[in-house]
């Protein structure tokens, strides 16, 4: 059949409307205010998005444009990361301060502008510049493509339930005491289950958290661990959940009656209000696994599942969560996590490595003439303790600035040991740099991040900024490069964001490098970044302007 040039003309325009149609753009914007906020009977100035703690909910759809006008209010300096979100081409717009942007300065504004390309489900977005993410945080909601169902029964309702950490002192305040000492900080006040703590703290009556639900009726609840330091167990009295989905990748669904989140994790549960109708506890409180005596937020954070018509006389129904130290049930939960796998969300594991690399995870003791002590805490990866530059890395490599950074971060420890032996406590000092490792485009990279006995063992959750990975295996002691790799899932692997090292152990990911710009890996531990446990790799352009860097926006904050 033949057709006029009209015709085809008129069919292409149909093509583009429709291309149009099919994708939006959400526009919001993004207040950076003061807002004297109440927890705990306890009122305190804390930086916020708009007045609201946790933040207002960024709600859009795979394929839909996002348009996030930030302005800074307060004395802070600010920037946000759109946690998971791969920003393709466009790491401008990711977030990290100093690392693909300098700061919003007081006063100033900058227009996060963003596509959503091949992503569906939770994630999150926070401050991504000293500890101000306490307060500065909240979900990312991402739905399917109009008329895409759900790979799992459809939910007769959706809630987001966002895990995080309260102090009563500021929290900035906080973190500089601990690093004038040399020390760690003070521990949270309290955990909190959607800005609210639960019946266990003062003034429960206005600071404990509800959702209402029907009997019969299905809910998926998109959970958060937004906390700085802390990983968290999750669960709710008398109802098991069915996972479907972690970091905004849906996986095989499996049956649990508590769930773990590293800091930075999310995860979609499936709940089924199939129980006598009451009032049932949702509880949050610390997975601890660290070898020492240390202190941590040991307190647990309720929030209530009540039933539709139950008088709140009623006493809540507490769930038995796993113990903080229970280790077998993280390792357990973890090894369950498989990748969907379908036709339509194929897991695309790659089979053949480019690039090998090892990171020990340590942590070390410095000098500090500064601190009272005269030393403090540091963290390292290969030894190597990150120091932040002046001005974003991503800039300095656009534009061909020399001295900001050194490409030599070296694939391997610079010596070997019994990384999980007992514990070493000599020759703990690290050396400083600002030192990226640059990574061909398009090619495949195994990484294996080894806890080290360096002071203590303890769990890392470690986050790669403009990718998403698969765990291919964990497992506990010394990585053995000869023997491991067989238990490797080449099959269905866990595709994450952010990576729960086990204390003591080990975590190998894969990941094919085709974004290319400069891209942050570090703790999520707000504590271990802090001290330097970070680095960034600098993944080159490939071949043509498809595969390469797009250009800064033009309102790009200036150092």
């Amino acid at each position: 059949m033949a057709f006029s040039i009209q015709t085809t003309l008129f069919l292409a325009f149909l093509i583009t409307c429709c291309s149009i149609a099919d994708a939006d753009i959400k526009r919001y914007q993004f207040d950076i205010v003061m807002s004297n906020i109440s927890r705990l009977c306890h009122v305190k100035p804390i930086v916020t998005v708009n007045g609201s703690f946790p933040g207002p909910t960024i709600y859009a759809r795979e394929g839909d444009r996002v348009i996030v006008n930030v302005t800074n209010h307060v004395q802070y300096n600010m920037t946000l990361h759109w946690h998971g979100l791969k920003q393709i081409r466009n790491g401008w717009v990711d977030g990290p301060a100093y690392v693909t942007q300098c700061p919003i300065q007081t006063g100033s504004s900058f227009t996060y502008d963003f596509n959503i390309t091949g992503q569906r489900g939770t994630l999150w977005w926070h401050a991504h510049i000293m500890w101000l993410r306490a307060t500065v945080h909240g979900a990312i909601v991402i739905l399917p493509k109009a008329g895409v169902p759900y790979p799992f029964p459809k939910p007769d309702l959706e809630q987001e339930i966002i895990l995080g950490e309260w102090w009563h002192k500021d929290v900035e305040v906080v973190e500089q005491q601990g690093r004038m000492l040399g020390v760690p900080p003070n521990v949270s006040d309290a955990h909190l289950i959607n800005g609210k703590a639960g019946l266990y703290f003062p003034c429960a009556d206005t600071h404990t958290y509800a959702l209402e639900v029907q009997r019969g009726k299905t809910y998926l609840l998109r959970i958060i661990n937004a906390a700085l330091n802390d990983e968290l167990f999750f669960a709710i009295a008398g109802h098991n959940m069915t996972v479907v989905e972690i970091d905004a990748v849906y996986c095989k669904p499996f049956s649990t009656n508590a769930i773990l989140l590293s800091p930075g994790q999310t995860t979609n549960v499936l709940l089924v209000a199939n129980q006598l109708p009451s009032r049932y506890f949702m509880a949050a409180r610390t997975y601890d696994d660290t070898a020492l005596p240390l202190p941590f937020d040991n307190k647990t954070a309720t929030a209530i599942l009540q039933y539709k018509g139950i008088p709140t006389t009623v006493q809540p129904i507490m769930p038995k969560l796993p113990a903080p130290s229970n280790i077998s049930f993280a390792m357990d939960f973890n090894a369950k996590l498989r990748s969907l796998n379908s036709p339509q969300y194929p897991a695309n594991v790659p089979l053949n490595v480019d690039r090998n690399l090892f990171y020990t995870i340590g942590m070390g003791v410095n000098t500090c003439p500064a601190c009272i002590n005269g030393t403090q805490l540091t963290a390292s990866l290969n030894n190597i303790t990150f120091v932040m530059p002046q001005i974003g890395l991503l800039q300095a490599h656009y534009n061909g600035i020399k001295g900001v950074f050194t490409l030599d971060f070296p694939d391997n420890p610079p010596i070997t040991f019994n990384y999980t032996g007992a514990p070493l406590t000599a020759n703990l000092g690290t050396s400083l740099g600002t030192r990226l490792s640059k990574i061909k485009f398009n090619s495949t990279v195994e990484l294996v991040l080894q806890d080290t006995n360096l002071l203590s063992v303890e769990s890392h959750p470690f986050h790669l900024h403009g990718y998403n990975f698969f765990i291919m295996a964990r497992g506990i002691g010394n990585f053995d490069p000869t023997k491991d790799p067989a238990k490797y899932n080449l099959v269905d692997p866990p595709e994450r964001n952010t990576v729960g090292v086990p204390a003591g152990g080990w975590a190998a990911i894969r990941f094919r490098a085709n974004n290319p710009g400069v891209w942050f890996l570090h703790c999520h531990l707000e504590l271990h970044t802090t001290w330097g446990l970070k680095m960034a790799f600098l993944v080159e352009d490939g071949n043509g302007p498809d595969e390469s860097i797009l250009p800064p926006p033009k309102d790009l904050p200036a150092c």
